[in-house]
């Protein structure tokens, strides 16, 4: 894994990450980093590390016991001790003058750790994604850390889609499924829990939003924090098995 994490602020579960942002929206001050939320209308961004060798991640007001007031800045009393290394893959959150919010876990983890945290936007290239997959780049097993998802034909150039995700808490685990039927459109798979519903109808709560994208050899799920038990999402980068 090449990310150095020190000290457990920068150490969390992707839910937590992704919610956090909703969650705190009206106490939190704007220039905290907690992580990327939902869009209904507009899919989630990656980017690309493209600080040689390595960038450090930069702090949030809440760090040092709510003390780095003045973060995020480009000094040396804002600046953390993990880093991300040339070529990392971030999902991209809001920005604050000079930074840009990420969140960061390798795809091929072996266990559910993410890193969040400020990076100087200059540090980053967006990755975009492809315009029109073919059928076929979609199809296949795809792991992601406590779970995975499988996309194979269905009729009518339809994709059939079946996913699982676990997330361990404490002795017990929560889990999540995703049995969908849905077809692709401008590049991009989205659906609304069994793919039934139009993904362009607003939300009316308690729905699994899904969104899908080809990120080089990578699957990009996101969703909306609703398609499994607490903590539970889909979201990241995927590897085909």
């Amino acid at each position: 894994m090449q990310v150095k994490l020190i000290g457990l602020a920068l150490i969390l579960n992707l839910g937590a990450a992704l919610a956090a942002v909703s969650a705190s929206a009206e106490t939190a001050n704007p220039n905290d980093c907690l992580g990327v939320d939902w869009d209904d209308k507009r899919p989630l961004t990656v980017a690309k590390v493209i600080a040689q060798p390595r960038v450090n991640f930069i702090k949030s007001p809440y760090d040092d016991d709510f003390k780095a007031t003045t973060c995020p800045a480009a000094t040396e009393a804002c600046r953390r001790t993990a880093y991300l290394v040339t070529n990392d893959l971030v999902l991209v959150g809001k920005t604050s003058g000079d930074f840009t919010c990420v969140i960061y876990q390798s795809p091929t983890a072996k266990k559910q750790i993410w890193a969040r945290g400020w990076l100087p936007s200059a540090a980053l290239s967006r990755v975009e994604p492809m315009t029109a997959p073919a059928p076929s780049e979609w199809l296949g097993s795809w792991e992601h850390p406590g779970g995975g998802m499988t996309i194979a034909k269905g009729e009518g150039g339809k994709l059939k889609i079946d996913g699982e995700q676990v997330v361990p808490a404490g002795r017990d685990f929560h889990n999540g499924a995703i049995e969908a039927i849905a077809t692709p459109k401008d590049g991009t798979i989205a659906f609304v829990n069994d793919g039934s519903t139009p993904f362009e109808r607003p939300n009316e709560g308690d729905e699994c939003r899904v969104r899908m994208q080809r990120i080089g050899p990578w699957l990009l799920v996101e969703d909306n924090n609703d398609c499994g038990g607490s903590g539970v999402t889909f979201s990241g980068l995927y590897h085909r098995k």
